[in-house]
């Protein structure tokens, strides 16, 4: 099970700032993040599937992923790494596109790994805002907490098949 050490959402800035506790090392969570079949079973709220998802973690690697909702509805995501320095840290910006393939907003994404046992920092930063972004971001700290969720299932799943 996850266990949240802290949760903090700083809405006015854009800022969401969650700090978890994870049952395996953080080169397997580093891997859970960066290996693209390992991040289609995970990424996203819960009951969304990601029948595309290309990455390329290398600084300058892009990020594209289509979530698809419960509903069928697809959300594409693009996006870029900035930093990959395995196994303690990934910068990435992400962006939700509209139905013109237009970004909603930008996201800037910091996740670090720690030891002992695998302590992750997530913070994320929303900026360049489209006017029709708020039901997205209004949704984003539930959308992350259910994504962490599924990476623990995940990381329990892996742990039991060895």
């Amino acid at each position: 099970m996850v266990k949240t050490l802290s949760a903090e959402i700083l809405e006015a800035d854009g800022l969401l700032l969650i700090t978890l506790l994870l049952d395996a090392t953080r080169e397997r969570v580093f891997e859970a993040w960066t290996d693209p079949a390992q991040l289609a079973q995970w990424w996203g709220p819960k009951g969304f599937t990601n029948p595309v998802c290309d990455v390329d973690p290398r600084p300058g690697g892009g990020i594209f992923i289509h979530m698809r909702g419960p509903d069928g509805t697809v959300y594409p995501m693009t996006g870029r790494f900035e930093e990959v320095v395995r196994p303690e840290r990934l910068i990435f910006t992400t962006a939700p596109l509209n139905e013109q393939g237009r970004p909603l907003f930008r996201v800037l994404n910091r996740v670090t790994f720690a030891e002992p046992d695998t302590t992750l920092v997530l913070q994320t930063h929303a900026f360049d805002l489209a006017p029709e972004a708020d039901p997205y971001l209004d949704g984003m700290p539930q959308g992350w907490s259910q994504s962490l969720e599924r990476l623990e299932l995940h990381l329990e799943r892996m742990k039991q098949a060895r």
